[in-house]
């Protein structure tokens, strides 16, 4: 048969690479399209000698899940085409081997280094989020299982997954967590934050390319999405998610979604609020005194530098609203430590953290009041605010609105836009910026400002 003499003619053609041509012309037709993009479109034949192919990966990674997931399908294909056993092993291409042409061993890093090379097809995934690295509590216990479970059985339990906390409280390193796992496995993993979903899709829109979309979207084995929140009012980009999410659910393909307030009371469409209440609904909340200790106990393992323990036992019975902040307060610490160069001890972290404590809100004020104040301030009325006026003072008044609704009742921009005229949090968030840096330059702004807050202060205290 043609395959004998094929293997018989090294001297004079390229068996390794004919065979492994004929492999992939083979390998094309029987796996899902998907894993072969994903793990066979790049590689090549490198050699073969002794009954023993070597193929060579664009990566580590590639080279590592081939080996494990797909060599035995492989090793089938090449031994019906050659008509004996031919073993394989993968190597990154142009690295050469150090060991001999048939070493039974693949050339390549570990796949827990290797992370950062998964079938990620979306935005890059924190390779320091992972599930070794979160500190589990009674406050993240739930969410922390549910992710892990999922990231075990894609699609069968728990689908959608859907988690939400206020910001800073981790809910972003159990998705990217879940999404390393995922991808570790061989799943074509798409994660995006809610923005890019809807810049893409209203791209995708003005630019006549919705079926390519689609298919970036719906040929996904997991599909992650951050902070669903921001969708909120986008009309469009919320029809073009529902489809999105019924396609891949109703496929089995694994969904997890997070966001900053419980699903049923969000701002997202009645639909979307019934498809993700149909899944599992984990909350995180603030992390408890043990959990706070573990916290910085962890992060102080990658730091060149050792604190007492009486300081950070100190430091982590601070109620601190979430993790970022209290991740903030040891770096003030740390980097207060190295420019002064005083020993750490409770005093000094106290110094170091005094200003932080006194820019912390005590309590929020109700949006109500706020508006309030800022209608009477400025003459405009509350219904104006609220509505879709665009003059000059109108403009104005909105701005100096969103940005106390941050600053004093702290509201995240989705929820800002939605109450001050259906704005897009991008427009709110501008807004935002423009009136920072006009009180930079207007002291008569930064007085009505403080009037504005004593209006505010006075009203949340009656």
């Amino acid at each position: 048969m043609w395959f004998v003499s094929l293997l018989e003619s090294e001297q004079t053609s390229d068996p390794a690479r004919k065979l492994w041509s004929a492999a992939l012309g083979h390998l094309e037709l029987e796996i899902p399209r998907p894993n072969y993009e994903t793990w066979l479109k790049d590689t090549s034949a490198v050699s073969m000698s002794d009954g023993l192919l070597i193929v060579g990966t664009p990566s580590a990674f590639v080279a590592e899940m081939l080996q494990t997931r797909l060599s035995t399908t492989i090793g089938r294909v090449l031994e019906q085409i050659a008509g004996r056993q031919i073993d394989v092993r993968f190597r990154v291409s142009g690295v050469p081997s150090q060991n001999s042409a048939d070493s039974p061993y693949t050339e390549h890093a570990p796949v827990e280094s290797a992370v950062v090379g998964a079938p990620n097809v979306g935005m890059p995934m924190n390779p320091a989020f992972t599930f070794e690295s979160f500190i589990v509590g009674p406050s993240n216990a739930l969410a922390h299982a549910a992710a892990t479970k999922v990231a075990e059985e894609p699609g069968r339990v728990y689908n959608p997954l859907y988690i939400y906390s206020r910001v800073g409280l981790g809910k972003t390193h159990l998705l990217h967590a879940a999404g390393h796992k995922l991808a570790a496995t061989g799943l074509r993993v798409l994660y995006v934050s809610s923005e890019r979903f809807t810049n893409e899709y209203i791209r995708a829109i003005r630019e006549g390319d919705t079926e390519a979309f689609r298919e970036r979207y719906r040929s996904a084995d997991v599909l992650l999405v951050d902070d669903i929140q921001f969708i909120a009012g986008k009309e469009q980009t919320q029809e073009g998610f529902f489809h999105t999410f019924n396609e891949l659910h109703m496929t089995g393909r694994q969904v997890i979604i997070t966001g900053d307030e419980p699903a049923r009371q969000s701002l997202l469409e009645e639909r979307i609020k019934s498809r993700l209440q149909g899944g599992l609904v984990a909350d995180i909340q603030p992390p408890d005194f043990e959990t706070r200790s573990a916290i910085l106990r962890s992060k102080l393992d990658g730091m060149n530098i050792r604190i007492p323990a009486q300081v950070l036992d100190s430091l982590a019975q601070r109620s601190l609203s979430n993790v970022r902040e209290l991740e903030g307060y040891l770096h003030r610490i740390v980097a207060y430590a190295q420019l002064t160069g005083r020993p750490i001890t409770t005093e000094m972290a106290n110094d170091a953290v005094r200003s932080l404590l006194a820019e912390r809100p005590k309590r929020s004020a109700p949006t109500a009041a706020v508006v309030s104040a800022v209608a009477e301030h400025t003459g405009i009325d509350e219904d104006a605010l609220r509505g879709q006026r665009r003059d000059q003072r109108t403009a104005s008044a909105r701005r100096l609105a969103m940005y106390l609704l941050r600053e004093e009742s702290h509201l995240p921009s989705t929820r800002i836009g939605l109450l001050l005229g259906g704005k897009d949090h991008s427009t709110v968030l501008y807004a935002q910026k423009k009136l920072e840096e006009e009180l930079e330059r207007d002291p008569q702004l930064r007085q009505s400002l403080v009037s504005i807050r004593q209006s505010i202060a006075a009203a949340t205290l009656t």
